[in-house]
C-alpha cells in the first residue's frame, strides 16, 4: 500500500484494502487477548495481596472471555468467500402493499446493522412501489466477513402486524425474501460464457416528471444454463449499470458454485439442509405480542423494535454455531 502506484489499479487497491481490514478485524482482537493474558498473571499476582482487585480482575477476565467467543466465531467463517463483501437482494412478495413496505423496512435494517459496524452500503439496483415501500432493491453490503455474516439470511422473512394500509386495522401477515451472494472481483475465476448470457435493454421506471429516463439504460442478463436474471437501472449510464449487472451476475454465479461445495461437504455440518432461497426462515411479530425467531435456531429476541433497528447480530451469532451443530 506504500508503492506510490498503489492507487492506479482503483479495484485492485480497494481489494487490497478490504484483505487488510479483514485481517485486523481477526489480529487486532487477537493481540489484545494475549497482551491482556500475560498482564493478567501480573493482576493475579497483586489481588493475592490486595482482596479490593477481585472484582478488577473478575471484570478482565469477562472482558477477555467475550472476546475469545467473537474470534471463535470469526474462525467459523472459514468459506472461500466469507471474508468478501456481499451483495443481498430484498423482493416483496405475498401481502400486497404491506409486501413492499415490509422489503423496505428490511432494507433499512440491514443498512442500519453495516452501519453499527461501519461497512460501507450502495444500492445497486431499486424499483419503488406506487403505493408505498419497494417492489425489490439489491445493496451491496461491503466490510470484513460481510458474506460471512449474512449468507445465512437468504430466504423467506415473516412480518405480522396491524397493518397501516388497513382502514379496518386487521392484522395483516407479509412476506419478503432475501437473496445474499459473495460479491467476487473480477479477479476471481468465475467462469461464464458469455454466449450463455443474453442481453436486454429497456427503459429504467422512475417517479416521472423531468427525471424520467427517456434511453434505454437499464440492462437485464439472463444467464441460459442456470436461468438466473439480474437487472440494474439505478444508473443513468448503461455502462454503469452493464458493469454493476454483471458483478451481481457473477456474484449469482458464485453463490451457486459455493451452494453445491456446501452439498459436497454436508456431513461437516451434520447433514442439516441448506436454508433456500424459498425457505422461510424468521418471523417477525409486531401483534399481538412483540418478539422474533429464528425458525432454524429457535433463537428469539423480545424487542421488535431494536431488531429493525439493525441489532441483528445475535441472529447472526446464533445462525453460524447452529450450522456447524456446536449447539448440540
Amino acid at each position: 500500500m506504500a508503492e506510490p502506484a498503489f492507487w492506479d489499479h482503483q479495484e485492485r487497491a480497494q481489494q487490497v484494502v478490504a484483505e487488510l481490514k479483514s485481517l485486523k478485524s481477526v489480529l487486532g482482537p487477537l493481540d489484545d487477548v494475549l497482551r491482556a493474558a500475560r498482564d493478567l498473571d501480573e493482576l493475579l499476582e497483586m489481588a493475592d495481596e490486595d482482596a479490593s482487585l477481585e472484582r478488577e480482575v473478575v471484570a478482565e477476565i469477562e472482558r477477555l472471555e467475550s472476546t475469545l467467543e467473537e474470534l471463535e466465531l470469526k474462525a467459523l467463517l472459514s468459506g472461500p468467500y466469507d471474508n468478501t463483501g456481499a451483495i443481498l437482494s430484498i423482493h416483496a412478495r405475498d401481502g400486497g402493499t404491506d409486501a413492499n413496505d415490509w422489503a423496505q423496512m428490511l432494507m433499512r435494517m440491514y443498512t442500519l446493522w453495516a452501519q453499527k459496524n461501519e461497512y460501507d452500503t450502495a444500492i445497486l439496483d431499486l424499483q419503488e412501489n406506487e403505493e408505498a415501500g419497494i417492489q425489490n432493491v439489491t445493496l451491496a453490503i461491503r466490510g470484513p466477513f460481510a458474506y460471512g455474516y449474512l449468507k445465512n439470511e437468504q430466504g423467506i422473512h415473516r412480518l405480522v402486524r396491524i397493518s397501516p394500509f388497513n382502514a379496518e386495522g386487521k392484522r395483516q401477515t407479509s412476506f419478503a425474501a432475501v437473496d445474499v451472494s459473495p460479491e467476487v472481483s473480477d479477479a476471481e475465476e468465475v467462469e461464464i460464457d458469455e454466449s450463455d448470457v443474453r442481453t436486454d435493454t429497456f427503459r429504467a421506471s422512475g417517479a416521472g416528471g423531468q427525471h424520467v429516463n427517456k434511453t434505454d439504460s437499464a440492462i437485464r442478463l439472463t444467464h441460459i444454463p442456470t436461468g438466473i436474471v439480474v437487472q440494474c437501472q439505478n444508473e443513468r449510464s448503461q455502462h454503469k449499470n452493464r458493469a454493476s449487472a454483471w458483478k451481481m451476475l457473477r456474484a449469482r454465479i458464485a453463490r451457486l458454485e459455493e451452494e453445491r461445495r456446501e452439498a459436497e461437504q454436508a456431513d461437516k455440518y451434520k447433514s442439516k439442509a441448506r436454508v433456500g432461497f424459498g425457505s422461510q426462515i424468521r418471523n417477525y411479530f409486531k401483534h399481538p405480542d412483540q418478539r422474533v425467531k429464528d425458525t432454524r435456531t429457535n433463537h428469539s429476541e423480545g424487542n421488535f423494535d431494536a431488531v429493525l433497528d439493525g441489532n441483528i447480530q445475535p441472529f447472526l451469532d446464533a445462525l453460524l454455531r447452529w450450522q456447524v451443530g456446536k449447539d448440540e
